[in-house]
């Protein structure tokens, strides 16, 4: 019954903590929806390999979301027709660049400068990494298919063909088969869109939750920061903490705080990089975007990217 009660205690702490931000990034992006049908906007973001993941990771200064509330903002900007290294580099940078963030880190951290400049960009270095590995797959085996729909309808028939859209229609491509300007949807309808999308991610993340409360629970923190002082298994084991723990970026430098004392340089880098971009709570919310293939893709990369970094750190500091 003890061990019944911590996980019910962690699961309601992990699930009150990201339904605010999960709440923000569904009213962004409904806001986006409604402002700018159509994402015309959206498809004139840079397609650069470095540029576009760089444009996308800046627009996490103007959002304050964490990573939960930045995945219906993804989303949006996949099925507007946004590129995609820019959309993915908002998904995996914007977790960190975001000025909460930002903040909190500096607050929880005031005299490790090293750290105030570090996490900022490996956050930056690991959305590059990733957004550049995924845009090797094409997307049909990257996106979810109901997101891979979407995005056809808003992207130009330059590269899209209406066979493709699903429209029925057989014939070539002429500017004239896209409207001019996309009519602005009814604001009854993109709260009643915005709604089922919140509901529809909310059983994602309360599921993500769980099981993150569960494995928490079964897997106790003592034994994985016992291994706080090895160069290379502190990095390890602070990357394995930061994908069981999943917090929210938003706190987890509060949190890191309580053990930096224990732990290596880069064991502390690793648990504030690779936390954000992916852990159990967010497994389920990155199902409406990204194939499981491609899940296990981006978790393998940024793992080992994040275990490169983290003992170079210790090379460097230790």
């Amino acid at each position: 019954m003890e061990r019944l009660a911590t996980a019910w205690a962690i699961f309601q702490g992990l699930l009150v903590e990201a339904l605010p931000f999960l709440l923000i990034g569904v009213a962004i992006a409904s806001l986006a929806r409604w402002l700018a049908p159509g994402g015309r906007w959206m498809q004139k973001l840079p397609r650069h390999s470095v540029l576009g993941p760089l444009t996308g990771a800046a627009l996490g200064f103007a959002l304050p979301a964490c990573e939960c509330g930045n995945v219906p903002v993804a989303r949006r900007l996949l099925a507007g027709g946004a590129p995609l290294g820019t959309a993915l580099g908002f998904l995996f940078a914007a977790p960190v660049l975001n000025p909460i963030v930002l903040a909190s880190t500096w607050v929880a951290f005031p005299n490790q400068a090293w750290l105030l400049a570090a996490r900022p960009g490996g956050a930056l270095l690991l959305s590059l990494l990733l957004a550049s590995v995924l845009r090797l797959l094409p997307e049909t085996a990257l996106l979810d298919p109901a997101l891979l729909e979407e995005r056809r309808l808003n992207q130009p028939l330059a590269e899209v063909g209406l066979l493709e859209r699903r429209t029925g229609l057989v014939g070539p491509a002429t500017p004239k088969e896209l409207p001019d300007k996309t009519p602005r949807p009814p604001l009854q309808e993109v709260l009643q869109h915005g709604s089922r999308e919140f509901l529809d991610l909310a059983v994602l993340l309360v599921l993500g939750c769980a099981i993150a409360a569960t494995v928490q629970t079964l897997l106790p923190r003592s034994w994985l920061l016992a291994m706080g002082g090895a160069p290379t298994l502190s990095v390890l084991s602070l990357m394995l903490l930061a994908v069981v723990v999943s917090v929210c970026s938003s706190v987890d430098a509060f949190l890191a705080l309580g053990f930096a004392a224990q732990i290596t340089p880069g064991a502390l880098f690793a648990f504030l990089v690779l936390g954000p971009v992916i852990d159990l709570k967010l497994l389920g919310l990155l199902r409406v975007l990204l194939r499981p293939k491609a899940i296990a893709l981006t978790s393998a990369a940024a793992a080992v990217a994040v275990l490169v970094l983290g003992q170079w750190i210790n090379l460097l500091l230790l």
